[in-house]
């Protein structure tokens, strides 16, 4: 909407402030802010600021693009980024690759992709054009879509990289919830500047803005305005035209500004009437059509309502009222057959022109009376477009059409179907325990007796419902009382989907032996059925408990036989085998056959994203991080767990959440280089996120947040979170894992002193390893003998055990840890004196596959120890051949002592010091005081986590 004709006053402040944040944006600054939030209430200037805004871009050569949400719209996905990027260069979306993925944003046209990959391509096309500096101003985002908030929440969390500025402006209190704490939470990280739009004072609006009028009757202008432009500007044009001044409030505001329409003609009227309905989508070839105005007398109706300042024209030709709250009133103001008729008529005029889907769902939802057929076919193809991309859209679109069908027996299966899609489209948008009470409805619904029911379909989707909200014991109790149904009985291909939702569900309530049995029935009625995918989806279930327990050789039977089978399917049969790819690829990362889960989780990606199976979507990519964490691709390893955390925080459930940041805190301990608090700092919120809960997304957070602290050097933060997350004897430990976490505890306890505990925790993590046989694990046992060894003083023994510890590593391509386990033994192997190459030569290669590798964490521990390694044949090595005494002589010189002190404090005579002193001379090659000590100084430091 356009602004020019409202006059600027009193913003002199805000002004200034923009500028300096142009100037910032050309400049391309570091630091400078990627969102400009503008709050104010109705009325307050918060457009027209912007507008001054967009005015001194465009003169310092930055691109605009504008857009608005409006307040009848609120379903329509990407509105206003829609509106705003119809600005775009033709020749910017045209040079754009990915230009077809971001269709639903550019246009509305439809595009089968998840909406968190449309985010990131959204965020990729706003860098593309910005080749100089752009400005995107969305207005009125308090009326925003569900769909345009989640985006513009993922562009507050990952900023565009390129000279962007996002420039929201909306009313404080009618802000949805979600916006306001995206915005808060920019605000807190230095992404967003806020900018508060207050009442204009009394002299501004006075002498600026009322200089024609009698000081009184401006004061009491004033006053009834409270300072609000909009307000005051709407109480003085009805002044002028006669009202008395003492008469005039804003809460007459609403009369006052409908009065203007009092003059016009019944044609006049009608066209604003539309006008209003329409919102920003009206243009001259739409309301010919729509109003029945023949050409000539459209034109000089829209020229009067234009110089009447009621109707503004803005880009693309694009007809409007004067301010939203004008069209608010204008629009609630006409009877409502009237607006029924009118979107009734907009929405087969838009039908006839090929507008989008979801511009006439809009419309064929605000002419429904009562149940039509027609509208209801745009309203379901619109939601069945939407789903992947808005499922809040989806979700609404379904709620109208179940609103309107009638409760009759025909209709019955209709209902069932309509609320399954509502009810899988709330659980995708995030909002689990609506989705999870509607499933109850269905299933409660009486079975319709023909095969056709989807009670069992209702019942698996509501356990997975119950699952992300943390409810393991209801979905199993849900899970087992429909598997024992007898009336009906579930049909053989239903107990097949009962049971490998059982085999997921239930080892987070208790653990995979309780269900193993379970399991088996699954694995036996799909083969007697012939059904592969089910057949494939058993295996893998079992595959990934056994492993998860850490029955490594059931996991390895299963898990061969289960990759055996899915890879031999073809992709015709894919979309059923997403489920058991997640499955696959967990056991054979568990397994340590990394290469085998990684492309087992790429080809469930695939068919995720393909199929809409967007819930799917953070398991798959945290099993990517895992194996890129293992293998030691630390950059590709936080990217992946950034993209799983979108999606975790759009669906909403608390303990995937948890698992996220508890993987992406893994990553960014071993990325980051040290000091750096944000693993820690997403250790922590992963904790938060696991609530007080004791299953396996809880183990895991405390564990990684235990990991977090040893690195950030607190031992005895990193001991309690490993004891709080392992329980009584630790048996809340994964399995599988728990040699690695038993090495946090025996490396915190050697760092605070513990031999003891270090000694026993390493003997257990040396049973765990050698019961699992696992090259990864049995490595971490090594490095926890090690570190047993360093703290009892036996440097020899635990080099050798480090070095053993990268072989086994290798063994299973565990890049990370072979690393690791080179540098930690580096130091110490070029403190000995038979064994300074072997030092050098492990600290070069694990220093190489660290920066390979991105590894920040390892990176800085070889920066710590290089240059010790690199003098392996100096110091260590040199004071190597002293004796005992002369060491001790030689220490004493580098505190500063002289010869009668030392002689004073070990009882020798002068003379002997000065003899040992010489032959420590002899012995290292020095030839001063100041050259020992200086050599002492250069003394191998011992390997830390804290490096």
């Amino acid at each position: 909407m356009t602004t020019e004709r409202t006059p600027l006053v009193g913003r002199e402040a805000e002004l200034a402030r923009l500028d300096r944040l142009l100037a910032d944006l050309v400049g391309d600054v570091p630091g400078r802010p990627a969102v400009l939030d503008v709050g104010g209430e109705a009325g307050i200037g918060k457009s027209r600021l912007v507008h001054e805004l967009c005015l001194g871009a465009t003169r310092r050569g930055a691109a605009v693009l504008r857009g608005r949400a409006t307040e009848y719209e609120r379903h329509i996905p990407f509105q206003p980024f829609t509106d705003a990027f119809s600005d775009l260069d033709p020749e910017v979306v045209e040079s754009f690759p990915a230009g077809a993925e971001v269709a639903p944003v550019l246009s509305g046209a439809p595009r089968s992709t998840d909406r968190f990959h449309l985010h990131r391509a959204t965020a990729a096309l706003l860098t593309h054009a910005a080749a100089s500096a752009l400005v995107v101003v969305l207005d009125d985002m308090h009326w925003a879509d569900a769909a345009s908030l989640e985006l513009l929440d993922h562009l507050v969390r990952h900023p565009v990289r390129a000279r962007v500025l996002l420039v929201l402006a909306r009313r404080d209190r009618q802000s949805p919830a979600a916006l306001a704490a995206t915005l808060t939470r920019g605000t807190e990280t230095g992404t967003v500047r806020r900018t508060a739009l207050g009442p204009l004072g009394e002299r501004e609006c006075v002498e600026l803005l009322t200089p024609d009028l009698a000081r009184e009757d401006a004061v009491r202008l004033f006053t009834a305005s409270e300072g609000n432009p909009l307000y005051l500007l709407t109480l003085l044009q009805a002044h002028r035209e006669g009202a008395s001044v003492s008469r005039l409030s804003t809460t007459g505001l609403g009369a006052l500004l409908l009065d203007e329409l009092t003059p016009l003609t019944p044609s006049q009227r009608r066209l604003v009437q539309v006008v209003a309905v329409l919102g920003d989508h009206a243009t001259p070839a739409l309301l010919g059509p729509v109003t029945g105005h023949e050409p000539a007398q459209l034109a000089q109706d829209l020229a009067v309502l234009t110089r009447r300042d009621l109707l503004r024209t803005g880009t693309h030709g694009r007809i409007t009222l004067r301010h939203p709250v004008l069209r608010s009133l204008v629009r609630d103001g006409t009877d409502p057959w009237l607006r029924t008729e009118t979107h009734r008529l907009v929405g087969a005029e838009l039908a006839r022109t090929g507008a989008s889907l979801a511009e006439r769902a809009h419309h064929a939802e605000q002419s429904l009376s009562g149940w039509d057929a027609r509208a209801a076919a745009v309203l379901d193809e619109a939601a069945e477009q939407a789903a992947h991309t808005a499922p809040a859209s989806s979700a609404h679109w379904l709620e109208v059409m179940l609103r309107h069908l009638p409760h009759t027996p025909e209709h019955a299966g209709r209902r069932r179907e309509l609320m399954l899609r509502r009810a899988r489209a709330l659980g995708v948008g995030g909002r689990l325990r609506e989705s999870r009470d509607l499933l109850h409805q269905v299933i409660a619904l009486p079975d319709p007796g023909d095969g056709t029911g989807s009670r069992a379909s209702a019942v698996v989707l509501c356990a997975v419902m119950e699952r992300h909200l943390g409810r393991y014991a209801e979905a199993v109790a849900l899970l087992r009382r429909e598997l024992h149904r007898t009336d009906p009985v579930p049909s053989l291909a239903d107990q097949v989907a009962l049971g490998l939702e059982l085999g997921s569900s239930a080892p987070h309530d208790t653990s995979y032996p309780a269900v193993r049995s379970d399991v088996a029935h699954t694995l036996e009625v799909a083969r007697s059925l012939g059904d592969e995918t089910g057949v494939a989806g058993a295996l893998s279930v079992a595959a990934l408990g056994e492993a998860y327990e850490g029955e490594t050789a059931a996991a390895d039977d299963f898990t061969r036989r289960a990759a055996a089978l899915v890879d031999s399917l073809p992709d015709g049969d894919l979309t059923g085998l997403c489920e058991p790819l997640v499955r696959l690829a967990w056991a054979e990362a568990f397994l340590e056959r990394f290469a085998d889960a990684e492309r087992h989780a790429d080809r469930g990606l695939a068919i995720a994203r393909r199929t809409g199976q967007l819930y799917l979507l953070p398991h798959l990519l945290l099993c990517k991080t895992h194996v890129h964490i293992q293998t030691c691709r630390l950059a590709s390893a936080v990217e992946l767990s950034e993209e799983a955390e979108d999606i975790a925080r759009g669906i909403g459930s608390d303990e995937l959440l948890a698992f996220v940041l508890a993987t992406r805190a893994h990553a960014l301990v071993d990325a980051c280089p040290p000091g750096d608090p944000r693993p820690l700092a997403t250790a922590e919120e992963a904790v938060a996120a696991a609530g007080p809960g004791v299953n396996w997304w809880a183990s895991t957070a405390w564990c990684v947040l235990g990991y977090a602290a040893l690195t950030a050097g607190d031992p005895a933060r990193a001991r309690e979170a490993v004891l709080r997350a392992g329980g009584p004897d630790l048996r809340r430990m994964q399995p599988s894992m728990r040699p690695l976490f038993l090495e946090v505890l025996v490396t915190a306890a050697v760092s605070m002193g513990d031999l003891d505990a270090a000694k026993d925790w390493a003997d257990r993590a040396h049973e765990e390893a050698e019961r699992l046989d696992l090259p990864v694990q049995r490595a971490s046992a090594m490095r926890s003998a090690a570190h047993v060894h360093l703290g009892l003083g036996d440097d020899r023994v635990a080099a050798d055990l480090f070095v053993a510890a990268a072989d086994e590593s290798a063994r299973s391509a565990a890049v990370f840890w072979e690393a690791f386990s080179l540098l930690f033994g580096a130091s110490l192997l070029a403190a000995d004196p038979d064994g300074a190459r072997r030092g050098q030569a492990a600290w070069h290669r694990g220093r190489r596959l660290a920066a390979a590798g991105g590894c920040g964490m390892l990176a800085g521990l070889a920066e710590a120890v290089g240059p010790a390694v690199a003098a392996a044949d100096g110091p260590e090595r040199r004071l190597a051949e002293l004796t005992a005494r002369e060491r001790e002589i030689a220490d004493l010189v580098a505190d500063g002592l002289t010869s009668p002190a030392i002689a004073e404090r070990l009882c020798l005579s002068r003379r002997t010091v000065e003899t040992h002193i010489s032959r420590v001379y002899r012995k290292t090659g020095v030839s001063s005081r100041a050259a020992l000590a200086g050599l002492m100084a250069e003394r191998t430091p011992r390997p830390s986590f804290s490096v």
